[in-house]
């Protein structure tokens, strides 16, 4: 059957069915498009590609520490999708994961019958540098490692010279992370002792600012952790900033021996000793003491001295001294100042109160008198009408105690006849004041009351 007689059986069927027929069909295709959404999973991996089993233990840690919801999976982890792309941001900026580092195991997997030299040494040196860096990760303080290994060469020629094994070690330390002497040493041994014939004089240590570490640093470390000690001491036994300290700790820096012979009258004694480098050699410190605390100086000696283990027999040195120390003036804030601090913040709402009484001074008075003579003229109008039809003898007894403004204003509104004869009931120099008053015209610029009231109504 072809398309146009379908269409023609569809345009033949009655108008109701085609209505049914059509909304049918659209609820149809609503449900599966709503069925379709309501089994899309708004759940994604986490990462676009695979990941290393020691980066998705990784990974899974931090989750776990930040209580973030997610499903285990093979190679990745499962997240909520609205929420990937700030757990990625996260992750970055916290370092995780690491980089993949390559074992010895996984670097010579590739090796093959036909490979040649160059490449088997080149790949067992990776999986070397790999397997040293991934021990290195796991020392306290140590964020990651790179290790870049030089095994010894003999001399491929009578008259060439061998190389001796030696080995490069840049560590990135955790935010405020330092490592001491005894640590520095300790990776130093690791790595000699993880790489055939390598000494660990022949290590070199770098940081993450690419200062080399070793026992001048150490030492100087170590120095500043002995200020510190005995700083915090001092600032909890007199109060802080009653004392300065200074350390410098010196460090033998070759083996050194010392041979010492006690002559005596029975005979002589001799005494030998060994320092190895990084033995401590002498100590020197310096305490400041604020002379306005009246600090007692034997005690201070006596705690700096137990604190940093002074040693005489070694040369170590101790002195503490009472100085003037220089305190800035704290500034003086008298009365007055209190008083304009206080005012300060409630000079805007002063300010409005201050206008708001000015503006209510200068308005109340003249709307006073606007109502004083709205009340005058309506007063007047009322007894105007009254008034009105009455004898003039009886207005002159209604307008006995009115003023002659009131009684000018009262006439002027009654007809011409009864005016005039109220007028001529009124002595001469009243009929005078009243007549005048009601001969004076209303200014152009004030219009009259009436009229203000008429045109805003």
């Amino acid at each position: 059957m072809s398309v146009g007689a379908l269409i023609a059986r569809w345009n033949g069927l009655p108008r109701a069915v085609r209505l049914v027929a059509g909304f049918l069909t659209f609820a149809l295709a609503a449900a599966a498009v709503a069925a379709t959404i309501a089994t899309h999973s708004t759940r994604t991996a986490l990462f676009p590609t695979a990941l290393h089993p020691e980066q998705l233990a990784e990974v899974q840690e931090q989750l776990a520490a930040w209580n973030v919801p997610f499903t285990p999976a093979a190679e990745n982890v499962v997240v909520n999708a609205s929420r990937r792309n700030d757990l990625l941001l996260r992750l970055a900026l916290a370092g995780v994961p690491h980089p993949h580092l390559s074992s010895t195991g996984e670097a010579l997997s590739t090796i093959g019958v036909l490979t040649p030299e160059a490449v088997v040494e080149a790949q067992t040196r990776a999986g070397l540098a790999g397997d040293i860096e991934a021990g290195l990760r796991g020392i306290d303080g140590i964020d990651d490692a790179r290790v870049i290994v030089a095994p010894a060469k003999p001399a491929e020629f009578a008259d060439g010279a061998a190389h001796d094994a030696s080995a490069s070690v840049r560590l990135r330390l955790r935010s405020g992370a330092r490592l001491s002497r005894g640590a520095i040493a300790g990776v130093r041994a690791f790595v000699a002792a993880s790489v055939p014939e390598l000494q660990p004089a022949r290590v070199t240590i770098l940081d993450d600012r690419g200062v080399a570490l070793g026992e001048q640093s150490a030492a100087a470390d170590d120095a500043v952790d002995l200020q510190r000690s005995l700083q915090t001491a001092l600032d909890a036994a007199f109060g802080d900033g009653a004392a300065i300290v200074r350390v410098r700790a010196e460090y033998e820096s070759s083996h050194t021996a010392q041979r010492e012979i006690h002559r005596t009258p029975f005979g002589a004694r001799e005494s030998f000793a060994q320092f190895p480098p990084g033995t401590l050699r002498r100590l020197s410190a310096a305490v400041f003491v604020d002379r306005g605390r009246a600090a007692d100086l034997a005690k201070v000696r006596e705690l700096a001295s137990a604190t940093l283990g002074c040693d005489v027999r070694r040369g170590d040195t101790l002195t503490v001294e009472d100085v003037d120390f220089h305190h800035d003036l704290a500034a003086r804030k008298d009365s007055l100042w209190l008083f304009y601090g206080a005012l300060l913040p409630l000079a805007p709402a002063m300010i409005v109160a201050i206008g708001i009484v000015a503006c209510a001074r200068i308005a109340i008075p003249h709307a006073a008198a606007i109502v004083q003579t709205m009340v005058e003229r309506a007063a007047v109008d009322r007894a105007s009408k009254a008034a009105e039809g009455f004898p003039p003898a009886r207005v002159r007894n209604m307008l006995e105690q009115e003023p002659p403004h009131a009684a000018a204003a009262i006439i002027s509104a009654l007809p011409a006849a009864t005016a005039t004869a109220v007028l001529e009931l009124y002595p001469p120099h009243e009929r005078e004041a009243i007549v005048r008053r009601m001969q004076r015209r209303h200014s152009a610029l004030v219009p009259d009351a009436h009229e203000l009231i008429r045109r805003h109504v």
